[in-house]
């Protein structure tokens, strides 16, 4: 099978269920967005950070894959809602895990500047992105049919991933750094 199609050298691409729309579509920004998130979401598990994080991460990277398949489907022509689940469990998750990690920091009495180390500024640059992400997910929801839970997962998950900056910046030994204004 070859990567290249030549299809979309029109400016165009093609969703799940055949139908094309231009690359500059809100659909194609929204799971583009999503993609990026999981390249940076991959560079943070690439980083030396505790194994339970990494194993953390490949299932919050399964199922970005499932909602950037969720926003990249056509669904007039494709029902994939049993194929592709995206619900309040996974929110949950995300949501437990968050809790687990709050109880062993410090507590939050400032905002902090992020950075610290490079996993530490990688976990920042996917929570941005993130929140990019959410932004474009819900402008697109505005005129396609997309489930709030994909939304509510991106708002945790942006959450999720402050907080990892703070965990993977406490097992590092960097310092947070207040913001002073």
């Amino acid at each position: 099978m070859s990567v290249y199609t030549r299809t979309g050298d029109d400016g165009t691409t093609g969703l799940i269920g055949g139908s094309r729309v231009p690359k500059s579509d809100l659909r194609l920004e929204a799971y583009g967005t999503v993609d990026e998130l999981n390249s940076w979401i991959g560079l943070i598990r690439s980083q030396d950070i505790m194994q339970s994080d990494k194993g953390e991460l490949i299932q919050i990277q399964n199922k970005l894959f499932v909602i950037g398949a969720r926003l990249a489907t056509d669904t007039d022509r494709v029902d994939n809602k049993e194929h592709l689940p995206c619900c309040d469990d996974d929110v949950k998750q995300l949501e437990k895990e968050m809790d687990k990690i709050l109880a062993e920091l410090p507590a939050l009495t400032h905002f902090i500047l992020p950075g610290g180390n490079n996993p530490v500024s990688y976990c920042h640059l996917a929570r941005t992105v993130c929140r990019r992400a959410e932004r474009n997910v819900y402008k697109l929801s505005q005129n396609v049919d997309i489930p709030h839970e994909i939304i509510k997962y991106l708002n945790r998950l942006s959450d999720y991933l402050f907080v990892l900056s703070r965990k993977v910046s406490y097992d590092t030994g960097a310092d947070e750094i207040a913001w002073k204004a």
